[in-house]
């Protein structure tokens, strides 16, 4: 894993999207749903490990309404289907706009594309909120010849068939294609389907010292 690797020997650059490209407070949503009743939400869901409504979320298995229902049991009578959303969203935190702008000039230098673990929730309201802050909008969205979300695929990371996937779809060869996360389950699962595997530390570096780390001019 992290082997550097030279940006014209690449067919193509898989990036995540939470916590790589835009910022996730993963420690919000276990003090919101505690401040619901739910003091035991963490261990329900955290960045190495979930329950299996989560994973039903992610794979598009299970509804929006089903899924709320699950946690508004979990809550303080009087909660309301409104705070269970804000408690369950309140994990995305935003991307800042020089990060934005990175992700669209390295998407004019290689193939690029997103492969998210995420749920329609979250994706609407990630979508949503980069309509509303970006400069470009467009432009960031433009950079990718295709985002991949799990609820879509019904597939998920670190399983190795799902980069497999991404790269048969794309005609992209794994050995020539790079694979960017920060959580390091996925990045082992990309390894094992052969990819360059980078894991990006968010306690030592960001999206932007990694690429400069990289030697990618972009």
């Amino acid at each position: 894993m992290n082997q550097p690797v030279a940006l014209d020997a690449l067919d193509g650059v898989i990036l995540d999207f939470g916590g790589v490209l835009y910022d996730i407070d993963y420690d919000a949503p276990p003090k919101a749903f505690a401040a619901l009743g739910d003091p035991s939400f963490a261990s329900l869901y955290h960045q190495a490990s979930q329950s299996p409504w989560f994973d039903q979320l992610e794979t598009g298995t299970l509804g929006k309404e089903e899924f709320y229902g699950h946690l508004l049991k979990r809550c303080d009578a009087g909660t309301t289907m409104q705070d269970v959303h804000e408690a369950w969203c309140c994990i995305l935190t935003g991307m800042p706009h020089a990060r934005a702008e990175a992700v669209e000039r390295l998407g004019g230098k290689t193939r690029l594309f997103l492969l998210s673990n995420t749920n329609a929730i979250h994706a609407h309201v990630f979508e949503e909120d980069l309509r509303a802050t970006l400069k470009d909008a467009d432009g960031f969205w433009g950079a990718f010849e295709e985002a991949h979300y799990s609820h879509d695929l019904g597939l998920k990371k670190p399983h190795p068939e799902t980069f497999l996937h991404v790269c048969e779809r794309h005609g992209l060869a794994p050995s020539r294609t790079l694979f960017l996360d920060d959580s390091v389950q996925h990045v082992r699962g990309a390894a094992e389907a052969g990819l360059h595997a980078h894991h990006l530390d968010l306690t030592k570096e960001d999206f932007a010292g990694w690429l400069q780390r990289m030697g990618w001019a972009v």
